[in-house]
């Protein structure tokens, strides 16, 4: 049995679309380039090159600067005596210099530190490194990940000013639910 999302047309070879004609091909819709395409074209255009990017320029071998990304992680699992939860977490703020702030309970905790990385997917994907890799070294509970959260900084910003998010993480240090 085939499952699809409601209202959604057939994609197969078989069947087709009733609202296009044999041979008729589908209109193609577009979406903005953004910002970084248009600063990289102005940019072109300023050299007076029309011409393909020299293989230097191209944004394969170009390295990105890395970008600051907000990082909140959630744990949860068995319960763990308090002490012992705030001992790892305390060992795991020692042992990552960028972490803000922890928020614990005995059968939960929430992390939240900056991260710097190149994209979205490198920061996310250390993130949800971070609680296995460090799990024996700072003794922290075996619990699994359940929550991640990544924003860019100037997003993070943005949300605090219109009074959405989480409020800074202002009481740096580990701290009970």
């Amino acid at each position: 049995m085939r499952r699809v999302r409601p209202g959604a047309a057939s994609r197969g070879g078989t069947g087709g679309s009733a609202s296009r004609a044999a041979g008729e091909e589908r209109a193609l819709t577009s979406v903005a380039a953004g910002e970084r395409y248009a600063r990289e074209h102005a940019a072109e255009g300023a050299r007076g090159t029309s011409e393909a990017p020299e293989a230097s320029d191209a944004p394969e071998t170009r390295a990105e600067l890395p970008r600051l990304w907000h990082i909140t992680l959630r744990v949860c699992g068995t319960r763990t005596p308090l002490e012992e939860v705030r001992r790892g977490l305390e060992q795991l703020a020692h042992d990552h210099p960028f972490l803000l702030t922890s928020r614990y309970a005995d059968d939960h905790a929430e992390i939240r530190y900056w991260e710097e990385a190149r994209d979205l997917h490198d920061a996310a994907a250390v993130a949800l490194r971070l609680w296995g890799e460090h799990r024996r070294s700072a003794q922290l509970p075996p619990w699994e990940i359940v929550g991640l959260e990544v924003v860019d900084r100037d997003t993070y910003h943005q949300r605090l000013a219109e009074g959405y998010g989480p409020p800074p993480a202002t009481p740096v240090g580990v701290h009970p639910f």
